[in-house]
Formats: C-alpha cells, structure tokens, sequence
C-alpha cells in the first residue's frame, strides 16, 4: 500500500503543479498587463515587475484549492482511463480504503499551505504594501478618504481617537491627528503632527501643535458670557509622546485585508479591538476561516475522488471530468460568498467557516459511497423488481 500510496501521491502533485503554474502564469500576465498604464518615471517596469512577484504568495493561497481539484481529476482520471485504479481495486482496495490514502496524500499539501497561510502570504503582503507606498503613494487596506483612524483607552479612563493620513514606507505615518477625551466623552484636546513613529511602546508624534482646552471651557461657552481667561490654548513642541495600544504591526494589520494576516497577528489585533470595544466580527470569521482552510483541500480531494470509481469503458469521461472541475469551482465559489452572507445574516463565524465544508464533504462522501454500492443497489433492484433495469 505504501508504493501505490506514493504513486498516486506522484502523479497527483506532477498533475496539480502544473495546474497552478499554469493558473498561475495566467493571472500574473493578466495582472501584468492591467497595470502597464501605471507605469510612469517612479513607477517603471522593475518596479512592476517587483510588486508582480511580491503578489505571487497571494495569488499561489487563492489558487491552491482550485489547483489541487483540478489536479486531482485530472491525475485520477488518467489512472482511470489506464485501468490502473482497477488493479488497485481487484487487489483488495476498498473504496473508502482508497479514499483514505487520498486523504492521506494529501497531508503534505495541508502543511504546505499552513506554512504559505502563516508565513509567505503575511510577509509578501506586508511587502507589497510597502512597495505600493513608495512607488505609488498609496496603499490599499480599509483607508477611508479622511486616513486611517483608530481608537484607545487613555490613562486617566478617557479615550483617545488617532487619525493617521498617511503611511510611510519606513513604518512611519505622516499627518496624525489626535483627540483625547475624559470619562465623560467631553473633548480635552486636540493635537496635529506632521509625522509619527513607534518606539518602545510608545507613540512619538514630531512637530506637533497641541490644542488644550481649559478645564471650564465647557461651562464658560454654555454660559454665553465673555470670559476674560483664555478657553483654548496653543502650543508648539518638536515632539509629544505617550503610552498607545497601537503597534506598528497593528497599524500594518489595519492596512491588511484579514485573510492575509497570520493567525498571530490576527489573534493580536483582535485582542486589540476587544479592549477598545470595537467591531472585531469581520477578523473573527477571517480567524476560523484560516484555520479551516488546509481543510479546504481535503473537501477539494473528495471531491476529486469520485472520479477514481468512474467506469470509462462506457466513455464521456471528458464530460465527467468536466462536471466534477465544475462542482469544485462552484463549491470554491459559494465558500467564498459565504463570508459576506454570513456577516449580513450574522451567523456565527464557525457557522461561516466551517458550514460550506462540511457540507461538500458530506456529499462528496455520499457521491462516493453510492458509486462504491451501485452493483449492489442494482442487485437489489433486480431482487425486487425483477422487470425493472436499474439505473446506476
């Protein structure tokens, strides 16, 4: 069993490597040329061609899962065709026996993408960003047209409010605007900086003009009489800092779309919206759905496995190959608008994750189990109803 474990191992890695190269050739040189109107004197072709590759980790985690299924079709239904899963067969290989060694096969593939989820994907990602900054000036992530604004607790049990217009390169900001108040959500002052960085855990705003509000501001404007005190004043300091939540991986982590980051950095920034009492539902999904997803290739492997009991001698074993590429990529496709409609519904997020799989397993699995059982079924059939042609 091993020997014919490593073979069927063999062909299904040569048949789904050259899938995803394939695949991957494809979108590189689609995106490729998107971008060509892009190019400019700080934006050139080198660069171009940098940010293609940094994008290539990306595009391989995307691409695995629909890779490997078309891979594994087209392996099994060569084996098929060749009347090599019938050896297998009449040496005593049952069907759920080979559907094991599948599973099993498909391991290395499940470690694989754990470490390209965890590690190549984040920091490609992380570099692409950086990149973006320094030949475009922009970068993506959720930047709304006012910045990036994030949200902390104060010392003194107030809270503070961070606007960030700009990331740099260098994992500093430029354009920070600060807002702090107290308990009683009343504005105590407001600072604007042309730059910031992170050092030591804490927040160092440069060039800074600090707004502070006078303890009786408040009072003094609802009172609507002249005050002789000045309400507001104005200083200019060459740099402000203090204690902050935020992080230089957790302003990189707002940037980051949440399939990208890894589970660590994922776990820490929600944490970090947790205490700041902010939405964290849409990176809670993203979370179950990375852990779900080396799981993802094994429903993608029973679904190919189907494809090992067909009976080729009666023929279409194109259209069969066909039809089960067709299941896999609608299965891939529901997977993927299950996390908007599970946020809209506001399904639990192991529902969201989880649901699809299991529910392509569990049909793949019955698929398999029927053709396993058509003689039989037909044995049975004929039993009963001895006139009747069973279909099967």
């Amino acid at each position: 069993m091993r020997t014919a474990r490593r073979y069927l191992a063999r062909e299904i890695y040569r048949s789904s490597t050259v899938v995803i190269l394939a695949l991957l050739g494809l979108f590189t040189f689609f995106a490729l040329v998107d971008d060509l109107d892009n190019v400019g004197d700080k934006f050139t072709v080198l660069a171009l061609l940098y940010m293609q590759a940094l994008a290539v980790p990306t595009r391989l985690y995307d691409l695995l899962p629909i890779g490997l299924l078309i891979g594994s079709i087209l392996a099994l239904a060569g084996l098929a065709q060749r009347n090599e899963l019938v050896i297998l067969r009449v040496s005593g290989v049952s069907g759920m026996r080979l559907m094991v060694m599948l599973w099993v096969v498909t391991i290395p593939a499940m470690i694989f993408a754990t470490l390209l989820s965890e590690y190549a994907t984040p920091w490609a990602e992380i570099k692409s960003g950086e990149a973006s900054l320094e030949y475009r000036g922009r970068a993506g992530g959720g930047q709304m047209i006012s910045g990036y604004w994030f949200k902390e607790p104060t010392a003194e049990g107030g809270t503070r409010i961070i606007n960030v217009a700009k990331l740099l390169a260098s994992g500093q900001v430029s354009g920070v605007n600060t807002y702090e108040f107290d308990k009683g959500q009343q504005l105590l002052s407001m600072s604007v900086a042309e730059r910031g960085r992170f050092t030591d855990g804490k927040f160092v705003m440069e060039n800074v003009t600090a707004n502070r509000l006078k303890p009786n501001a408040i009072d003094a404007l609802g009172d609507a009489e002249p005050d002789r005190d000045t309400l507001l004043s104005v200083d200019r300091v060459p740099n402000i800092a203090f204690g902050s939540s935020l992080t230089g991986e957790r302003l990189l982590a707002r940037v980051l779309t949440p399939e990208r980051m890894s589970m660590a950095t994922l776990i820490d920034y929600i944490d970090y919206l947790h205490v700041n009492q902010l939405s964290s539902e849409r990176q809670v999904v993203a979370l179950w759905r990375k852990l779900v997803y080396p799981f993802t290739l094994l429903v993608m492997m029973t679904i190919a496995a189907p494809i090992a009991f067909m009976q080729t001698r009666r023929g279409g074993v194109g259209a069969k190959v066909f039809v089960g590429i067709l299941l896999g990529v609608g299965f891939f496709m529901i997977n993927q608008l299950a996390l908007n409609v599970g946020m809209l519904s506001k399904w639990p997020p192991w529902v969201t994750a989880i649901g699809p799989n299991v529910g392509a397993l569990l049909l793949a699995l019955a698929a398999l189990t029927r053709m396993e059982s058509r003689h039989a079924i037909a044995n049975l059939v004929h039993r009963r109803w001895p006139w009747r042609k069973a279909a099967v």
